[in-house]
Parts: C-alpha cells; sequence; structure tokens
C-alpha cells in the first residue's frame, strides 16, 4: 500500500519527467556524460536511507546528486543537508518555475 501521492520506485512524476527531459537535452549537448533516475541509495544513519532522484555525472567527471521537488518536507530537507555532509557529491534541490516566472529550473546548492 501506498500513500496517497506516492508512485512505486523508479516511477517519476511530471515534475521529474520534465526534469528528465531536461537532462537528456544537457546531455545530447555534452555538458552531462550520464545520468541515472533513482540510480543510487545513500546510508545516512543505521536504518537510514536517501535515494536522490538523479544522479548526474557532468562532462568534466564531477558528480552531482539533483533532487527535483515542487515543495520541501522537513524531513526531505534534513536528509540532503546529512546526505550533503556525508558524501562528496555537489547537491543540488531543482524546482521547475512557473511560466509566468519565466520558465526553466530554479537551483538550490547545498
Amino acid at each position: 500500500m501506498y500513500a496517497l501521492g506516492r508512485l512505486k520506485a523508479r516511477e517519476m512524476n511530471k515534475t521529474e519527467q520534465a526534469y528528465h527531459a531536461h537532462l537528456a537535452q544537457r546531455q545530447h549537448a555534452g555538458e552531462v556524460a550520464w545520468f541515472e533516475f533513482e540510480g543510487i541509495k545513500l546510508r545516512l544513519a543505521d536504518s537510514t536511507f536517501y535515494t536522490p532522484d538523479f544522479a548526474v555525472m557532468l562532462a568534466d567527471g564531477r558528480m552531482q546528486i539533483h533532487e527535483t521537488k515542487g515543495f520541501w518536507t522537513d524531513d526531505a530537507r534534513v536528509k540532503i543537508k546529512v546526505a550533503a555532509e556525508l558524501y562528496p557529491f555537489e547537491f543540488l534541490a531543482i524546482r521547475k518555475q512557473a511560466a509566468k516566472s519565466g520558465g526553466g529550473w530554479e537551483v538550490e546548492v547545498f
């Protein structure tokens, strides 16, 4: 049984689908070497894990973690902050901007 509004593992919501298309365009342009949806799982503590939306390798070899959000819960924000302290990746929170605000993607770095 899944909570209301939750999708099964490895199933993308509309924001994640749109961001996947954005990453595919960046890959085609040569900016991104590789990316995978829910491709890694990070251990934060005993019995506590964080599965980011996208693991991304840039063309220069740097690894990034991209988390797409429409809104943040306290639990999700704590997990990404803890992960950013524990792991040597650049962590980015990605939020889709409304068309009336110019569209595109708003990025927050942790």
